[in-house]
């Protein structure tokens, strides 16, 4: 396969890169040239920037096209017109699509987030969804039986958000840790490499669906996760599971950052049915094979500064109120 990304050097890109190339295929990828890996001499690399130079696609045409990075809907409709056919579109869209009160049970059939106004270009927590959305639509406008492909939170090496390296980190680091609401609490997430194996092979077959795509409620809750991550480090951490209540309360709209991936006000978060993609071949490895991946890339980053979860002052300053509280 003769394959073009679009954006293929950070995280989720890196990973499909790092795929289709041991897959065998011919791998072009279109970036900025800010962050070029090196340990990847056989692919090609195409720099531009899409929002605005794209001329280095002119004249070039490839089997199938993979967009990482499409953020606006502009950024789609420029794509198609720089490229000539004949090609397949997949596009990385988001769980983010649907609105926040999805039920339990909710599939690519529920209900998506209304289209942000023609004007809206910046892109904030609350146009992130919106934006997505309208993505999809000139996606399926002006790329013909294109693919959307739809993460939930997207985990593995090379996260640079650390919203779930965080508990990694922390349960491996000891003592004795906050961990929000119940252990049976399901945690829902694709690992990057799957997400990639998975977004190939759509591609490959020239698929026209749209696929959400995480791990299947059940087979990862919170305890879990922690448990994975201390039997990886062989830390003596002690879990203390401090009620939900509290520490909505107690941190407001922190939570959002303190306790990342954790929304206990949101009946259908970490419940979705990746049913259909699971049809469509989507495989999952074992999460502990995952979280003993994220627990060695990060010790081999070195302990840099996280840009998620609590610091050490706020979650002793938390544990000290919740035992007060209890007593």
């Amino acid at each position: 396969m003769d394959l073009l990304v679009i954006g293929g050097t950070q995280f989720v890109g890196r990973a499909l890169v790092e795929e289709a190339v041991a897959l065998g295929h011919d791998v072009t990828v279109f970036h900025r040239g800010q962050s070029e890996p090196k340990d990847l001499p056989s692919v090609h690399h195409l720099h531009g920037d899409r929002d605005g130079d794209l001329s280095v696609l002119a004249g070039r045409t490839w089997d199938q096209v993979v967009d990482v990075c499409a953020y606006v809907p502009g950024q789609v409709r420029a794509l198609a017109e720089a490229l000539e056919p004949p090609h397949h579109y997949t596009l990385i869209s988001s769980l983010s699509v649907h609105d926040e009160d999805l039920p339990a049970g909710g599939n690519e059939d529920s209900p998506l987030l209304p289209m942000p106004a023609p004007d809206v270009t910046e892109v904030t927590e609350e146009t992130y969804g919106p934006l997505k959305v309208a993505c999809e639509l000139a996606a399926r406008e002006v790329f013909p039986g294109c693919c959307i492909i739809r993460p939930g939170y997207v985990v593995g090496p090379h996260d640079s958000s650390d919203r779930f390296t965080y508990w990694i980190r922390r349960a491996a680091a000891g003592g004795t840790m906050l961990a929000p609401g119940i252990p049976d609490e399901p945690m829902q997430f694709i690992d990057a490499r799957d997400l990639a194996a998975f977004t190939l092979a759509r591609a490959a077959a020239r698929d026209g669906d749209s696929y959400g795509v995480v791990r299947p409620e059940g087979e990862s809750t919170t305890g879990a996760v922690l448990d994975a991550a201390i039997a990886a480090s062989g830390a003596d951490t002690e879990v203390v599971w401090v009620d939900a209540d509290f520490l909505v309360d107690a941190l407001g709209e922190d939570r959002w950052t303190a306790l990342p991936m954790w929304h206990p006000q949101f009946a259908g978060s970490h419940r979705y049915d990746p049913s259909r993609a699971i049809a469509a071949g989507l495989r999952f490895r074992p999460f502990a094979r995952t979280i003993g991946d994220i627990y060695a890339w990060d010790r081999d980053r070195g302990g840099v500064p996280l840009e998620a979860g609590l610091s050490a002052e706020r979650e002793e300053a938390l544990l000290a109120q919740w035992a007060e509280a209890k007593a």
